[in-house]
C-alpha cells in the first residue's frame, strides 16, 4: 500500500464503520488471508447447517483429516454467527494444529465480527493487514534514508531516535523498533487508525533535518510486510534514489 493513499483508504473505512471497527492483531501474510476469504465466499454459498458443522468439527483434532479439510471446516465454522462457533474456534487455536493457528486466528476474527454484527445490529468493518495491529492502531514498517551513500553516525543515530520517538508520542503513536543499516533505517511501530502516517513520519524526518539535514525526504512505508534489503532497494530506485 503507497504512503499516498493509506490515509485516506483507512478514513474511508471509518467511515463505513461509524467507529464499530476490528483490527486484526496478528502478523499473517496477505496471500494467506486472500485464500482464506475466497473459501468463505465460497462456502457462505453452500450454507450447510450449523449442527453438521459442528459435528464433523471433532475431525479437527484427527490425524486422519487432512490440512485442506481442516481449513474447509475452520472456515465454515467462521461463517456461523452463534457463540458455540466462537467457542470451538478458540479450543481449536488453543488446543489444535500449531500449522493452522495463523488461519484459525483469521476464522476467529471472521466469526467474531459476524456474531457483533448479528447480535447488536449494526455493521462492524474488520480491518486486516499483512502487518496487522493493537486495539485502534495499526502496524505499520517505515524506512528513511541518508541524502549520502555514507553510513549513519552514533549522532544522527541518536537524532532519529529522539525525534522519531518525540513523533509518535505526539501523535499517540507507539515505536517497536527502530534499525540502523548502511544509508537507511527502518521503524517499525504503531499507529492509530485516525492518525495521518505522512504527518507522524515527515514530522520526524524534518525535525531530525535541523540537526543538518541528513535524511532525504522521501521514505517508505507499508502495513503489508516487513521488506528485504534488496526490496527497500528497489523501490529506492523507483523513486530514482541509490
Amino acid at each position: 500500500m503507497e504512503k499516498d493513499n493509506i490515509y485516506e483508504k483507512l478514513k474511508t473505512l471509518l467511515a463505513k464503520s461509524g467507529g464499530n471497527f476490528s483490527i486484526l492483531e496478528e502478523q499473517i501474510d496477505i496471500e494467506l488471508q486472500v485464500d482464506f476469504y475466497q473459501l468463505v465466499n465460497q462456502l457462505k454459498k453452500e450454507n450447510r447447517a450449523f449442527e453438521d458443522v459442528v459435528l464433523e468439527s471433532n475431525n479437527l483434532y484427527s490425524s486422519n483429516t487432512s490440512i485442506e479439510n481442516k481449513k474447509r471446516l475452520i472456515a465454515e465454522l467462521s461463517n456461523i454467527e452463534k457463540v458455540e462457533a466462537y467457542r470451538l474456534l478458540e479450543k481449536f487455536i488453543d488446543k489444535g494444529d500449531a500449522n493452522l493457528r495463523k488461519w484459525a486466528m483469521l476464522a476467529l476474527q471472521h466469526c467474531r465480527v459476524g456474531l457483533e454484527t448479528h447480535l447488536l445490529d449494526g455493521q462492524q468493518v474488520f480491518i486486516s493487514t499483512g502487518l496487522g495491529g493493537k486495539k485502534d492502531k495499526l502496524r505499520y514498517f517505515i524506512v528513511g534514508k541518508l541524502n549520502s551513500t555514507d553510513e549513519f553516525n552514533d549522532t544522527q543515530k541518536k537524532v532519529i531516535q529522539s525525534e522519531f520517538n518525540f513523533s509518535f508520542n505526539t501523535f499517540n503513536s507507539i515505536i517497536e523498533k527502530i534499525s540502523f543499516f548502511n544509508d537507511h533505517f527502518t521503524v517499525i511501530g504503531l499507529i492509530p487508525i485516525d492518525v495521518s502516517i505522512n504527518d507522524v513520519i515527515r514530522g520526524a524526518i524534518e525535525e531530525s533535518n535541523n540537526y543538518g539535514g541528513f535524511l532525504h525526504k522521501e521514505f517508505l512505508v507499508t502495513n503489508v510486510k516487513i521488506l528485504t534489503i534488496k526490496e527497500i532497494s528497489h523501490n529506492f530506485k523507483k523513486k530514482g534514489l541509490k
